[in-house]
């Protein structure tokens, strides 16, 4: 496949969407599949990311290295003994998913995906279980409704909430806009989540970033499935509010606990990743 930041060739559409996908307009968990060099997208959604390409080419090294933020966060929350994850607006399945990377601490360890983009939740049902049956779960939910997450059957069965949890919130809560008060939300998450658990937020920022840029990628989002919202640092520092930050802190995504000997990323500058510690109530 060729880098999804060159101008190739329009492929056609794949004619195995299911019914309820509207293919004329473009969604973030398919255009983030593109971003990241995947195959499970339509010539909306590559047309939109190529629009966004035109101000931000280093657009699939922002993608990349979100994942590897996600990935060394559930790592180090695995080795603190964290056994049960949730991840939010997970997207469509990728290597190095939440599942494995949990399992290599402990086989057991129990992982729901949430998402409310028909194609995740229909490709999800396609994947071979590898011995995951009993501790994944996908769930076709909305960030937006916490209550309905946590209450939902699939999530009660693997997920003890008296337990700590890692929440994952990676590069989706600038799909919420300020008008749904992002900060609030995080909040009604917080709250129901027992002590020892961590809550991992990646969140694009505007900070220091050329406004022409940003414009276009808010415009083009705008006409996709859900809105973009960029956020200064104080703003996201704002979603951690009720928990101890772990060091780093709230640093670029590509920075938090950096492996050794890994260069710095071109595109660091574009997303705010830390994950924040729930602690005992007083």
């Amino acid at each position: 496949m060729s880098d999804p930041g060159e101008s190739a060739a329009p492929e056609p559409d794949r004619s195995d969407a299911p019914a309820a996908i509207d293919t004329s307009v473009a969604s973030p968990a398919r255009m983030y599949d593109y971003y990241l060099g995947g195959t499970q997208n339509f010539a909306s959604d590559r047309r939109a990311a190529q629009e966004i390409y035109t101000m931000i080419p280093e657009l699939p090294e922002i993608a990349r290295d979100n994942r590897a933020f996600l990935r060394r966060a559930v790592r180090t929350l695995a080795d603190a003994g964290i056994r049960q994850f949730v991840d939010i607006g997970s997207g469509l399945p990728t290597q190095g998913s939440v599942h494995e990377i949990a399992r290599e601490a402990d086989p057991a360890s129990r992982v729901v995906y949430v998402d409310n983009d028909p194609l995740v939740l229909a490709h999800a049902r396609t994947l071979p279980a590898g011995g995951t049956e009993g501790t994944t779960a996908y769930v076709a939910a909305d960030l937006r409704e916490p209550d309905a997450i946590f209450t939902h059957p699939d999530v009660r069965a693997l997920i003890d909430i008296d337990r700590p949890i890692g929440l994952l919130l990676v590069a989706v809560l600038h799909f919420i806009t300020d008008e749904e008060d992002p900060r609030g939300l995080v909040g009604r998450y917080r709250s129901r989540l027992a002590p020892g658990s961590h809550i991992a937020i990646a969140h694009a920022t505007r900070d220091d970033r050329p406004p022409e840029a940003v414009r276009k990628m808010t415009d083009v989002y705008e006409r996709a499935s859900a809105p973009f919202t960029f956020r200064t640092r104080e703003q996201i520092l704002s979603f951690f509010h009720g928990t101890h930050l772990l060091d780093p802190g709230l640093v670029y995504s590509p920075d938090w606990r950096r492996e050794p000997d890994t260069p710095p990323s071109p595109s660091a500058a574009w997303n705010y990743a830390g994950v924040g510690l729930v602690p005992p109530e007083r």
